[in-house]
Order: C-alpha cells, then structure tokens, then sequence
C-alpha cells in the first residue's frame, strides 16, 4: 500500500495535503467487494479542485447574467452573443464552440428541442416558450458546466408544471449523490419522482463526469436502481442534468444539424443541470 501511495503522489494524482487514509481504506474494502469504483484520475487534488470552482464562478456568473435579461422579443443567436463576450471578457472560453463541430458557444433548447439547440438568428422567444440554456466554461484549463430553464412570457400551466417536477428531480438527484453511495441512487431518486407526477425520463442522454475534460467518467444516469452502480468517491465532479419529457421518454437527433435532439412524439421537454464536487461529509454544488 505505502508503493502504491508513493506512486499515486509522485504521478500527481494525489498530494500530501489531499491524501486521506480514511477514504483509502474505504476504497480498498469496496474494491474486495467487487462494486465498480471510479478511476483515479477523476479523483480531483486540491488544486484541480480550486481551478475547478474558478471557472464554475464564472459559469454561475453568466448563468445569472442570462437570468437577467432573457425575455421575450430576444433571438437565440442573441442569448448566444451574450455567453461569448461574457465568456471572453472575464479570461474564458465557451467550451461548446466548434466542440466536435458545434457551431455555437451556448445549447439554447426550446419546448420540444430536449436539448442541443443550436442558437440561431431566426429563432425568436416568444410568449409561451419554455427553453433550456445550457452554459460551459473553460478557465485555465478547468471545464465547468450547468444549465437553467427560463419560461417566457405566460407559460401554460402544464408546461410550469413539468419546469417545475424536473427542478425537482434536479434536487433530489444531488441530495442522493453523497459520498459512498452509488450512481444508481441518483437514477432512482429522479426517475421515481418524475414517474410519479406521470413523466418519462430521457434514457439516451445522461450527466457527465468535467472538471479537467468538457466530458468524463463517470456517466450519470438519471433512471436506475438503488445500490446499483458506480460507487461514488470525495473527490468526484459531475454533473446531474436531467431531461425529463410530458410524453414519452423517446428522442431522435435532427438530421439536418446533427445536435439538435428532440422528443419523438413532439411533447414539451425540461431540463436543469448542477455541476458538484463530492466531499468527505456530502456534495458541494459548483455551478447551477
């Protein structure tokens, strides 16, 4: 064990200052009990860890800013003019522009778009619309990531209502993700909430691993099984996004953009995101 520390500190994996006994004598105990563990190097050191929540500041930060002035009569090419100069006035970059091809620095997803909407100057917020807008952030290396729902102008109350049972499942998926639980605590505690108000939940897309990538291990389901799945370590950030849907749980990917993914049965679609570290004593949230 003292060759595999040594090792671990010299590769940079771990220092001194964030090496806890503790949480290695856990780890090697659920290890013998053969429970699906994270890699190592999803385990954040100190410092990752503080460049991390510098970028997730300025992520907040433009979240909040797009909460302030979002409104009807806006573009979405507008929302995503916002997010670049924001972005690139406080030292950062838009980690979803030219990300695999994306040709945008903000996902801007409207009613039926579950999410991956691509901003465009012909697409105008009007009363009624409920959208997702879904922010990432580069500083110095360090990727942050949340979005937000915004409903626009009078909002019927069935779709109010699915913005709101999805912050929910939203909440109750970061209150489950505590350290040493499982993944699959998190899918269950989201899919059960949602079911019950008679919502489905996006299956094809999940939450992710960031902090020192845009997407990392783990994936982060938003359906399963309690006790199920990967075991969850201080140390971690991930995201909980999940994207629960009025009708069925079935989505297609547009195929004349190739990002935009939309419901199959063309129901309304909700979506909030957090970004968290998992700690020793719970879970921090970042960005939301």
């Amino acid at each position: 064990m003292l060759k595999l520390m040594k090792k671990l500190i010299q590769g940079g994996r771990f220092t001194p200052d964030c090496y806890s006994d503790e949480i290695e004598k856990k780890i090697q105990r659920y290890r013998k009990e053969k429970i699906k563990l994270p890699p190592r190097k999803v385990l954040r050191t100190p410092e990752q860890i503080e460049g991390i929540r510098k970028s997730a500041k300025i992520n907040t930060a433009l979240l909040d800013y797009i909460s302030a002035n979002i409104k009807e009569g806006i573009t979405t090419a507008q929302i995503d003019k916002w997010v670049y100069d924001f972005t690139t006035e406080h030292g950062a970059i838009p980690a979803p522009l030219n990300y695999e091809g994306f040709p945008k620095s903000v996902c801007t997803s409207i009613n039926e778009v579950v999410c991956h909407g691509i901003p465009s100057e012909h697409r105008v917020l009007k009363s009624g619309d409920i959208v997702n807008v879904d922010v990432s952030t580069i500083l110095d290396g360090y990727f942050s990531d949340a979005s937000r729902m915004f409903m626009i102008g009078k909002v019927d109350e069935e779709k109010q209502r699915l913005v709101q049972v999805t912050k929910e499942c939203l909440e109750l998926g970061v209150a489950a993700a505590q350290p040493w639980a499982r993944l699959g605590d998190v899918g269950a505690v989201i899919q059960e909430h949602a079911e019950k108000n008679g919502y489905s939940v996006v299956r094809d897309l999940c939450g992710h691993g960031v902090g020192l990538k845009f997407h990392e291990e783990p994936n982060v389901e938003h359906f399963g099984r309690r006790g199920t799945g990967m075991l969850i370590v201080p140390g971690m950030t991930f995201t909980i996004e999940p994207m629960i849907n009025m009708g069925d749980y079935e989505v297609y990917v547009d195929d004349e953009d190739g990002w935009t993914v939309l419901t199959d049965d063309g129901a309304p679609s909700a979506q909030w995101e957090n970004m968290i570290l998992i700690t020793e004593t719970g879970n921090e949230i970042l960005s939301k």
